[in-house]
This record gives structure tokens, sequence and C-alpha cells, in this order.
């Protein structure tokens, strides 16, 4: 990215401050659209928010794997001992031993899941789809969020567009206004023709100030967005009217937004992640099994409380059936296959979304097109008429309301000409964002 003084802006579209209370822009910033994508990916807060996600999802998967790790847990317990009492010919000759007036234990044991009915295995499975789901999720936004930013960097560079034409507008308003003075000095129109020509080129001046308005106010949006500096006064690509914007046909559109449109790919993931819920319900009904050892060291020895340290350990296996998830894992086990049915019917909804959507975009191209043909028809026209009535009201064949009309006419078609190849971009970008291709 080059930064460029303010002249150069004023070469490119003739700005200039003309309105009070608006802040002068000092720097300018030249932005191509693939710094747009690569900013607005980098810097928006909401995929700022994605990649976070992205973290968290991946952290539980690290999480569900260390279930297949042993758990070892170690216990210390110490306290004061009360006297006992022992009673070894009935109640009526109570003795009391000497012990000890502390008491101490300290205890390791560990345990290794063996078998746990693919518990383990599907919780694993559960997580890494949550993870590859936030990655989607994230793709998904992206694409939102540059369709979102190209349509402002158009409406921007429509912008600059249309203060170029009426810039070009103003300095020939200046020049029929000079040429129709002097013709009211000759003596050959009237003072009239004067006051009109002026009123017009001051409406011209402020639909100019009113786009240098709309340019700042876009620029400082994407500013906002982008990270950048408020300030700043963005300029578009130039060149973008001549990249080449190749269509395919419907159905290739189709099979494109089938394959790769990301929620599309969502639903098969979430889909994915439903099928494999019912694995692990059904996964609660199976029997466990792990290995365990343990080993334990107290004071005193409980059965003679003699001061004296007891040292054991076990080794062994523990099996566990239980027997309430028979009915208990019933209804959700329903619930997890209603989920998938459900999934599978949004999946349905959202292939013939996908068809009017590509439909409705690949129409709106199409129009877009024919629409810039035509206008370039109407710009030739109006241009023609402009020259003919120009010529006539010189040689005073023609009113001065007939050349107004003319550059009016003029002045629209080159505006809607402006706004209708910024249309013909937008559809094409719109049919790459279906198509999962933005």
């Amino acid at each position: 990215m080059r930064w460029r003084p303010i002249k150069f802006l004023c070469l490119l579209g003739g700005l200039m401050a003309t309105s009070a209370g608006v802040k002068a822009q000092n720097d300018s910033l030249f932005l191509s659209l693939p710094q747009l994508f690569e900013r607005g990916s980098r810097e928006h807060l909401r995929l700022a928010a994605d990649r976070l996600k992205e973290e968290i999802a991946q952290e539980k998967a690290r999480t569900a794997r260390t279930a297949r790790l042993p758990e070892m847990t170690v216990g210390l317990k110490g306290g004061y001992l009360g006297q006992p009492i022992v009673w070894q010919h009935g109640l009526s000759d109570p003795t009391r031993p000497e012990s000890p007036d502390w008491q101490q234990s300290y205890a390791f044991d560990f345990s290794q899941p063996v078998y746990q009915g693919g518990r383990i295995r599907y919780a694993i499975r559960q997580a890494d789809l949550a993870q590859e789901l936030a990655v989607l999720q994230t793709a998904a936004d992206q694409a939102d969020i540059k369709l979102a930013l190209l349509e402002q960097y158009l409406d921007l560079f429509s912008l600059y567009k249309q203060c170029r034409v009426l810039q070009r507008n103003i300095e020939e308003s200046e020049q029929r206004l000079r040429n129709i003075r002097r013709l009211c000095e000759e003596g050959v129109i009237t003072n009239n023709d004067v006051l009109r020509s002026e009123m017009q080129l001051t409406d011209n001046r402020l639909s100019l100030s009113e786009t240098q308005n709309n340019i700042r106010l876009v620029s400082q949006q994407l500013d906002i967005l982008l990270g950048l500096d408020e300030s700043l006064l963005l300029v578009p690509d130039t060149t973008l009217l001549s990249q080449d914007c190749p269509v395919a046909t419907y159905s290739e559109y189709v099979d494109r937004a089938y394959e790769a449109e990301p929620s599309m790919l969502l639903l098969q993931k979430q889909t994915e992640m439903a099928r494999n819920q019912i694995r692990l319900t059904q996964a609660e009904q199976m029997p466990r099994l792990s290995l365990y050892a343990s080993n334990t060291l107290a004071r005193p020895i409980t059965r003679t409380m003699a001061d004296l340290y007891n040292n054991s350990w076990n080794v062994g296996l523990t099996f566990t059936y239980s027997l309430s998830s028979l009915y208990q894992n019933r209804h959700r086990l329903n619930e997890a296959r209603q989920q998938v049915s459900l999934l599978q019917n949004t999946t349905d909804q959202t292939r013939q979304q996908i068809r009017m959507t590509v439909q409705k975009a690949l129409l709106k191209h199409r129009e877009a097109l024919d629409r810039v043909e035509a206008l370039k028809l109407s710009v030739r026209q109006a241009e023609e008429n402009y020259r003919i009535m120009n010529n006539r009201y010189l040689n005073q064949l023609a009113i001065l309301t007939d050349l107004l009309d003319a550059d009016n006419l003029r002045l629209n078609a080159e505006l809607q000409l402006t706004t209708a190849r910024t249309r013909v971009l937008y559809t094409y970008y719109e049919l790459q964002r279906v198509t999962g291709n933005l």
C-alpha cells in the first residue's frame, strides 16, 4: 500500500473541500481489491471472534484425547486420633489400649480405561468435528464479510466515477456560461438565460459537494471496519472495470454451490456430528472395563491400634454396567436420530434456496450486462443530442431550456452508466460468493 498526497485525489476525482463543517482529509491511501479482502479478513472483529472460537474448539479436542490417559490420584490424610475403647468381654469390661494421638494415611491410586464401549473414541470424534465446524464457520463468515466490504468498496468506486463525471460537467457548464454571458453582452440573448445557466451550475456544484461528502462517509466506514485511521481517504482501484467477468451456465453454478457453498459445507459437518452423536449415545449402553492399582501407607494399624505403619497395595480389574442406561438412553437415542432427520431436511431446503439464489444472481448479472450495453448507446445518443442542441442554441435556433435539458439527459446517462458498470462487478462477485469461490 502506498501513501499519496490529496492532490492526487483531486486529479483522480476532482475532489475539493467545499462543505463547511467537514474535516479536511490530509492523507489518502490506495486500496486494491486484494488488499481490501486481505485486510478485511485480518482486521474484522467478527472474524477475530471466529478465530477465538476455533482456538477454543481446538483445546476441547485436545481435552477429549486426555480421556485415553490413566487417571492418577494422590491422597494425604492426617488428624487427631481419639482414645479408642475396646470391650473384650461384653460391655461391662472396657479397656483402653495404648494408641498414638495422631493418625496418618498416604494413598496412591491408578486407573486405566481398557474398554469403554466406544465412549472415548466417539467423544474425541465429536470434538474433532466441532473443531472442523468452527473452521467452516470462519470461512462462511469470511465470505459474507468479503461481499459486504466489496459492496461498500464498489459504492466508493462508483462515487469517485460520479465525481469525475460531475467535475467534467461543471467545467463544461462554466464554459457554456462564459459563452452565454458573451452573447448577452452582444445583445443576442437576454439576461434570463444567464441566470438560468448560473442556477444550473450552482446545482451541479451542490451535487459534486454531496458526492464528495458521500466519499468521505463511505471511506470512513471502511476505515473503521479495516482497522485504519478514520482520517484516511481511501482510493479504489480504477482498473476494476477492465477485469474479465466470465460467466458459467446455471447448472455449472448450481453444481459448484452444492460442493463448495459455505452453508452446504456447514450442514454436511453438522449432519456428521449428529450421526456421531447417535454412536456416542449407543456407547453409553455398553459396559466399562478398567485396570486399577493402589498403594496405601497408614498409621496406626487399625486392627490392633498399634503405633505402627501398614503398607498395602492391590491391583485388579473393575467392570461396570449401567442398567439404568437401558431406559434412560432410549429417548436420547431417538432425539439424536430425529436431529439427523432434521438436518437432512434443512440440507434439502438449502439446496432449494441455492438454486433460487443462483438463478437470481445469474439473472441480475446478465441484466446488468445488458443495461451497460443499453446505457452506452444512451450516452452516445445523449452526447450527440447535446452537441446538436448546443449548436442550435448558439445559432438562435433553440431556447436555453432545450439546451439545459439535453445537458441533464447527458449527465444522467453518464451517471447511470457508471452505476450499471459497478453493478456488473457486484453481481459477478455475488455469483462467486454463492458458489463458494469468494
